[in-house]
């Protein structure tokens, strides 16, 4: 019933175009890291952050480095 979401397929991402983001409830705390398109504002959800092992793993499948901002 509470599957662990599964990473998309694609594993590469274009930074000009899209930027890693974690989009975080105010109300619930749930933290989702996904890609943010620049040109229109649309968020791409990939995957669900419980703990700190799902954002590394989302880190190391789209080759991710530094600090990713969050958006609320």
């Amino acid at each position: 019933m509470f599957r662990k979401r599964q990473l998309s397929h694609v594993r590469q991402f274009d930074p000009e175009d899209f930027e890693p983001v974690i989009r975080s409830s105010i109300c619930t705390s749930e933290r989702v890291a996904g890609f943010l398109k620049k040109s229109d504002n649309s968020f791409n959800e990939v995957i669900l952050i419980r703990n700190d092992r799902d954002l590394e793993e989302f880190r190391s499948q789209y080759g991710v480095s530094g600090e990713i901002r969050v958006i609320y």
